[in-house]
């Protein structure tokens, strides 16, 4: 079963002292000499590639090493967050989807964007089970753009025989729906009504510890930590709120930038990663789970330090969407090294915000945290832009996000990555000192592919849009992967979903001996 709460952790040096913030935009931009390439295990034969790249209307795909296997559709709705869950004998793909308002065929009723359920067992043909409606409102201001799902057998306290879904409802609240039978979703509960936003959620299946990004009234930013117990899906226990200095209630001066997305390492790592920011002033912050669950609770300046590890302030232009931790990752160059072979990492992964390259480049970069309290840049990597002259293609250019499952098949060895109108980019991550990309995959426009709207705001800033804004494009917007071994993407402009796989030199990368059979 798929869970970004099961991490690999290794062992840490865990002093409270924070990196200075001097240093840390410095640091980033650090970049080690590249070691080679592990050599990679003989797999099973790949695939062919003789499936054509058309797809169901207009164009033609672009790729290197992957492969279409199936797509959906999904309504022609935008798509955010994948995740797929291993449900009994058949596979499901639960899609959150930004705001807006398109028509039901199954319900003959026009109906808000929120959360798309897909069975993707076989993945040559995903069947639409069902859409379930989220918040009124168009892009950030509706639908339901987060889903996480857990198994009742995972969660300590829920029915062993059930599968639960947590989603964002808009931006008012978050909510819990009994998915056993994927088809016939029903509401179980609602939590903390009346927030001012929401956002990437993480829920660790193995303890229902669930890190909820909100937007509490009373808070500074629209975007911030409530932590809760959802052990028992069914009672959920507030536990505490979090966020950096400066964003809680009473506090003064400039409000630090707002949260983006948590991934835990659960009890055994006891890390947290925050990721905060988007394009701009992004923070990586390190905290010790125990302290941040077991100490005090009151918002205070002192009690919202006292987990901190460490914290990395990123330059200016780049933010922190992703933070995906990469612990105890053997380095072949270092082998005969007496120190240093196995080292920790982040892999933090920005968003591009504005079409037309109109902002600072949006990448992925490589932190090294082996000593926590002093985490580095080690490695940085980007789509070349005259590869497919894709700041005037269309669109937004840059990274979005990366997968977060940690399947074992892929995990360590190959991460994807969401790159808008560059589409899916999969790397080689054995050494994150040394990034190397070994495939993409840019699926065809369809009917349903829309120009991306640029929001009013933008639009007024006075930056020097040009006829390229106004043209459809590509906007792979999340990724995910499952313990198969597939990949799955979705489309911000409303092309849908996609399932891939690798191909070619790529896909004897993966371990194959690890992936589900079934």
């Amino acid at each position: 079963m798929t869970r970004t709460s099961t991490m690999i952790a290794s062992s840490f040096l865990p002093r409270a002292r924070a990196l200075p913030a001097r240093w840390a935009a410095a640091a980033l931009w650090c970049s080690l000499a590249a070691a080679p390439w592990a050599l990679a295990q003989t797999p099973p034969k790949a695939p062919s590639d003789g499936v054509p790249d058309k797809q169901v209307a207009e164009g033609k795909a672009e790729s290197l090493n992957m492969r279409l296997v199936g797509a959906e559709p999904l309504q022609g709705r935008t798509a955010y967050q994948p995740t797929i869950q291993h449900q009994g004998n058949r596979w499901i793909a639960y899609v959150g989807h930004h705001g807006d308002k398109k028509m039901n065929p199954l319900t003959g009723k026009m109906e808000d964007n929120g959360t798309s359920v897909v069975d993707v067992t076989d993945p040559k043909k995903p069947k639409y089970l069902t859409h379930i409606p989220g918040e009124e409102g168009k892009a950030e201001q509706g639908g339901a753009q987060m889903v996480r799902v857990c198994a009742g057998a995972d969660l300590p306290k829920g029915d062993k025989s059930k599968f639960y879904m947590l989603r964002v409802f808009g931006n008012q609240a978050h909510e819990i729906w009994d998915v056993t039978a994927p088809e016939k979703p029903t509401l179980l509960t609602t939590i903390g009504r009346g927030l001012k936003g929401t956002h990437k959620n993480f829920w660790e299946c193995d303890t229902g510890i669930a890190y909820l990004v909100s937007g509490h009234p009373q808070w500074r930013t629209n975007r911030m930590t409530q932590i809760y117990d959802l052990s028992d899906p069914a009672k959920p226990v507030f536990i505490r709120d979090f966020g950096l200095v400066g964003q809680q209630p009473g506090a003064g001066g400039p409000v630090p930038i707002s949260l983006h997305g948590p991934i835990s390492s659960g009890p055994k790592g006891n890390r947290v990663y925050f990721g905060y920011g988007t394009n701009t002033d992004g923070v990586l912050q390190i905290v010790d789970r125990d302290k941040l669950l077991n100490g005090p609770k009151e918002p205070t300046p002192e009690n919202l330090l006292a987990p901190q590890v460490a914290r990395l302030d990123l330059p200016p232009m780049h933010g922190a969407h992703t933070v995906f931790p990469l612990f105890g990752v053997e380095i072949p160059e270092f082998s005969k090294n007496l120190l240093g072979k196995k080292r920790d990492f982040i892999v933090v992964t920005d968003e591009a915000i504005q079409k037309e390259c109109l902002e600072g480049r949006q990448m992925v970069w490589v932190v090294d945290v082996t000593t926590e309290t002093k985490p580095f840049g080690v490695s940085s990597w980007t789509v070349p832009e005259a590869s497919g002259n894709f700041c005037t293609r269309g669109g937004r250019f840059g990274t979005h996000s990366s997968n977060e499952s940690t399947a074992p098949v892929f995990h360590k060895k190959l991460m994807f990555f969401a790159h808008f109108n560059a589409g899916v980019r999969v790397l080689d991550v054995r050494n994150p000192m040394n990034l190397k990309e070994v495939a993409w995959y840019i699926p065809a426009m369809t009917k349903e592919t829309v120009v991306l709207e640029t929001p009013a705001s933008m639009a007024a800033s006075g930056l020097p849009f040009t006829e390229a804004s106004k043209r459809r494009a590509i906007q792979t917007n999340n990724v995910e992967v499952d313990e198969r071994g597939y990949v799955y993407i979705v489309d911000r402009a409303n092309t849908g979903l996609h399932i891939l796989e690798l191909t070619g030199p790529a896909r004897n990368i993966a371990d194959w001996s690890a992936a589900v059979k079934n």
